[in-house]
């Protein structure tokens, strides 16, 4: 499968109009197409004015993760419900509950925000699956650490199916805006199997809210790039300039960090470790994450390939990183080093798209901008005749996500070309036939 190239002319018009298309229907990935949060809601007990209930929240998303500082929970009750208390998690907020009188419930806020609790918390303010300080695995990388829980008591809510109102309004934070949450749809009960596996109990009442990521509402702009490379031609094709943005004119702007400065660290430091926006190096690309994919070596029946992944963000470690590469030779893939690998097929049997994440305790931390910000690993592909060509870019991936976001790819009329030896053959080819008809020429003349 290769690359159909457009005249250069076109390129640059198509390609902006197809990014921008792109990007505006974000919402739905096609790498992951079944891929969102759900959170149920599950009543286990009644109280005298309302009701006791777990919520849970499953990340189903095959390579999005919410990383530090957590997620945060959003709703508006539809009646004068309260909140009298909570386990596994807190409210921002308390709100005014200036009524009450004696026992003060733990949030009267017409819309709440919930927070989870940070590991270490006492055992007696825990649940199952709390206390993670809202990060959550992808459930690719670890389906047992993409699930959290708390456990809430509401109160001045109605004590049966049918006075019970659902919230409505849900927002989630993963840290920042990115999802969209759909109305609570109240759906069959959750059944429980007891640890003795004998008895299966049920929670009295159960709704389901489902959110799903858009990269479009995340941020308004990318947030990596690619770049490339390989052995065959002395070309290296670098992001494409202001992928992320563009540097601006105003030194004070404080959209980037030249490295050389030699006040670095206390520019850096005095930006606020609170800011989620990012303070990137001064690049030509301006993108936080760059990923650089070399064609290394060709061997008789394999190829060998080069990924490195250099963060340029100077307010931003990423723990728990993770990249999805759709490749038609994925489905050769025969050795991978210090990365781990698990296939994804979001067309069914077809098998060109892979997760990459690092080895716990090895580089499964990319550290911030600076000299340690980069990690990288090689893949050996084996080759398949029917398909492998080093010819129109076939090489190089078709598209790169890290950590959920899908990257700026150079456009393909940029990629590294093989050296085209052929035309050189017949160059030769020709000038020796002529050289061997000016010879018999100059013969047949004596």
């Amino acid at each position: 499968m290769g690359f159909s190239f457009l005249s250069k002319s076109r390129t640059p018009c198509i390609l902006f109009l197809f990014l921008l298309s792109f990007t505006s229907t974000d919402a739905y990935d096609p790498l992951d197409p079944n891929g969102n949060i759900t959170i149920k809601w599950d009543i286990i007990q009644w109280t005298p004015d309302g009701y006791v209930a777990t919520v849970t929240m499953n990340n189903f998303q095959q390579y999005r993760h919410i990383a530090s500082p957590g997620w945060s929970l959003g709703w508006t009750w539809a009646k004068k419900e309260v909140i009298w208390s909570m386990v596994g998690s807190q409210t921002t907020e308390q709100g005014d509950c200036s009524k009450f009188k004696g026992n003060v419930p733990h949030c009267c806020k017409k819309n709440p925000t919930v927070v989870d609790l940070l590991p270490g918390t006492p055992y007696n303010q825990q649940i199952a699956n709390c206390c993670k300080g809202g990060v959550l695995s992808s459930w690719a990388q670890d389906p047992t650490m993409a699930v959290g829980a708390f456990q809430i008591s509401v109160g001045r809510a109605g004590t049966t199916n049918k006075t019970v109102k659902v919230p409505k309004n849900f927002t989630l934070n993963a840290p920042g805006p990115g999802y969209t949450c759909g109305p609570a749809k109240i759906v069959r009960p959750t059944q429980f199997i007891q640890p003795d596996k004998r008895r299966v109990t049920q929670a009295l009442m159960t709704w389901n809210v489902t959110c799903t990521y858009s990269q479009f509402l995340a941020q308004k702009t990318p947030t990596c790039c690619v770049s490339l490379s390989s052995f065959y031609n002395d070309t290296i094709v670098p992001c494409p300039t202001c992928a992320c943005g563009c540097q601006s004119n105003s030194s004070q702007s404080g959209t980037c960090v030249n490295p050389n400065t030699p006040h670095l660290a206390s520019v850096v430091s005095g930006n606020g470790k609170n800011n989620l926006s990012p303070l990137v190096q001064c690049t030509s690309h301006m993108c936080p994450i760059r990923i650089h994919w070399h064609v290394k070596v060709n061997y008789k029946e394999y190829w060998r390939v080069k990924v490195s992944i250099t963060n340029f963000n100077y307010r931003m470690n990423y723990s728990d990183w993770n990249l999805v590469v759709q490749h038609p030779n994925f489905d050769n893939l025969t050795q991978l080093f210090s990365f781990n690998y698990k296939s994804l097929n979001p067309y069914g049997l077809i098998n060109d798209t892979a997760m990459l994440w690092g080895v716990k305790f090895y580089n499964d931390f990319l550290n911030h901008a600076g000299p340690s910000g980069n990690v990288q690993s090689e893949l050996l592909f084996r080759k398949d005749k029917s398909t492998f060509t080093f010819d129109k870019g076939w090489a190089f991936p078709r598209r790169i996500y890290f950590n959920g976001d899908n990257c700026v790819m150079p456009p393909p009329d940029a990629y590294p070309w093989l050296p085209n030896t052929g035309s050189r053959q017949e160059v030769s080819l020709f000038a020796l036939v002529m050289a061997s008809l000016a010879v018999l020429a100059f013969y047949a003349y004596v």
